[in-house]
């Protein structure tokens, strides 16, 4: 018992250590949101510290092996699509307009939706997983998961917390579009087709739960492929306005 104590407290000190490097990283080096490379890197910091508080506070279960994975996976990718320029000054960041600050907070509230689908995304693979397990009948009291129930519940409030912050910045874009000159190819790039088809399939599956009360593992399985969209969201770039905002 003293063994699996130590290990898991250590894996939980390394976690910490491994957040508050990450932090340093995004502190000294200000990567945008609005590119696909900072949003993908804060994405795994958020990603980061629902891992640590999760492993605190469901002490005895499989936790890492699903959330860990998701952040190194965000991480890799994000080191993919890092620009050749330099970090970003400062000083970019201090002569913020009305305009550049409704950029940024549509981009926030874009990462912030995205923390949810990924969240959603995680309890949907559990929610497999277990499922599977309790089928099968392979339950190894090493590999402890939380029930179905629960989560069920984490999709559940994850999807709902979710799908207002990608509707305020999916409106938030929209406006900004339109009163741009340029807005064919806004609306055409892959990135706001993308978003559009995400918020559209997040719209059905709030349908799906909600109003033809599906449960279980075809909420599961939708959940998994707007995770799928959202990356493609995320990894996509984005057609630059006149005003040089995305």
């Amino acid at each position: 018992m003293r063994g699996k104590e130590f290990a898991r407290w250590t894996a939980v000190v390394f976690g910490a250590a491994g957040l508050f490097a990450h932090s340093v990283f995004l502190a000294l080096r200000l990567p945008s949101l609005s590119t696909e490379y900072g949003s993908l890197l804060f994405l795994a910091w958020i990603l980061a510290v629902f891992y640590l508080f999760g492993s605190i506070h469901h002490a005895r279960q499989v936790w890492s092996l699903f959330v860990v994975p998701i952040v190194l996976g965000l991480i890799c990718l994000a080191a993919v699509l890092a620009p050749t320029s330099g970090p970003a000054t400062p000083d970019s960041y201090r002569a913020i307009d009305d305009w550049e600050l409704w950029r940024l907070f549509h981009v926030a509230v874009f990462v912030l939706a995205a923390a949810g689908i990924s969240v959603a995304f995680v309890a949907s693979v559990m929610y497999l997983v277990q499922a599977h397990r309790l089928k099968t009948k392979a339950l190894n009291p090493r590999f402890r998961m939380l029930s179905l129930e629960r989560l069920e519940a984490m999709n559940r409030r994850a999807l709902a917390l979710a799908f207002p912050f990608l509707t305020v910045g999916l409106l938030i874009g929209t406006a900004r579009m339109l009163e741009d000159g340029n807005q064919l190819r806004a609306w055409t790039d892959l990135r706001t087709l993308s978003t559009i088809a995400l918020w559209l399939l997040f719209g059905i599956l709030l349908v799906l739960r909600y109003g033809l009360q599906f449960r279980g593992r075809r909420v599961a399985l939708v959940t998994i492929v707007a995770f799928a969209l959202l990356l493609v969201s995320l990894m996509a770039s984005h057609a630059q306005t006149s005003g040089g905002a995305p």
